[in-house]
């Protein structure tokens, strides 16, 4: 199978992307796999090592006269124009299998608030929140009459945590939203929970749906921040240190919302534990594939060697 790690793009996790699409090309099955890494730079796609450019009427590169195509594509794009689908139709109208959720599923876990309101419907523990839309007039009390303090301030279509403040005082409201809106038109104000962090991974092949090992993530600062994600400032725990109960309790969660959401290939779910509850953060449907995420560690506490959980990916999503 010829595949095409695609990665780049103009989001701010640009470099999260990079250092994903090189973890896979290097765990790749050599024996059952030949690729070529694809970089989307300023709106112009091209293939890395050679410069040439991808046509994107078909997807393909053309190498001394030959064209060359290609049988899969594994999305390692984070944040837009993956993580909110609008890639995923571009595959899916030339029928070429891709790594990862759909269109739809896509883009609805991309637009933070849109999945919690879609999830109400199914008792999935959520933390209170509310969305501004920029250009729209709010008044600092009657938001945090809602949610109160401290809160989360983000921006609604973003990812690893670029542009999220924690507020704490009144004081601080109007200058967080601003910030955010620099990062997306929408902003989340969001309540926030005393409690611990979880990730858990989940991956649905043909026979079964796994759920990964928990893993606990204890940032070194106020919150699960990009430097925390990506740059070694969190502690993450695999398996993480909390009762059989707890960890079936969460694997559980993250396979409901892995079955309710329709989800493809490898998702992680980030919850907060609070008084035995683990209420859901948001639902990553391009998880960070680097050395120091947190799937990659996962699934070797799974038994799986890297090389294997790209096939079982790669497997999962194929046929589908």
């Amino acid at each position: 199978m010829h595949i095409a790690i695609l990665t780049g793009g103009p989001a701010a996790e640009r470099g999260i992307s990079e250092k994903s699409a090189d973890l896979v090309a290097k765990y790749l099955d050599r024996h059952r796999y030949t690729f070529r890494l694809i970089s989307i730079e300023e709106n112009k796609w091209k293939e890395k090592s050679t410069g040439l450019k991808v046509d994107l009427n078909n997807f393909s590169i053309t190498i001394d006269g030959v064209e060359e195509t290609f049988d899969f594509v594994f999305l390692m794009i984070h944040g837009t124009p993956a993580e909110d689908g609008k890639i995923q139709g571009y595959f899916e109208m030339l029928n070429i299998p891709h790594s990862t959720c759909d269109t739809l599923t896509s883009a609805l876990t991309f637009n933070k608030q849109k999945c919690k309101d879609y999830l109400k419907a199914f008792q999935i523990p959520l933390a209170p929140s509310l969305v501004i839309e920029k250009g729209q007039n709010w008044e600092e009390g009657e938001i945090l009459k809602s949610v109160g303090l401290p809160c989360f301030v983000k921006p609604n279509c973003n990812g690893s945590s670029y542009g999220v403040t924690k507020v704490k005082s009144k004081e601080a409201l109007n200058a967080a939203i601003e910030f955010a809106f620099r990062f997306d038109r929408e902003v989340v104000v969001e309540a926030f929970l005393n409690g611990r962090e979880f990730g858990c991974g989940v991956l649905g092949t043909t026979s079964e749906l796994h759920a990964f090992p928990v893993t606990e993530i204890i940032p070194k600062a106020e919150f699960f921040t990009y430097e925390a994600k990506y740059e070694g400032a969190s502690e993450e725990i695999t398996p993480a240190r909390i009762s059989p109960d707890l960890t079936n309790q969460c694997q559980e969660l993250s396979k409901k919302l892995y079955q309710v959401l329709s989800c493809r290939g490898v998702v992680r779910f980030d919850f907060i534990l609070v008084d035995q509850t683990f209420y859901l953060l948001e639902a990553n449907t391009i998880p960070g594939m680097s050395e120091a995420s947190i799937i990659p560690q996962q699934a070797k506490a799974y038994g799986w060697t890297i090389s294997q959980l790209l096939n079982e990916i790669i497997d999962s999503t194929v046929i589908n």
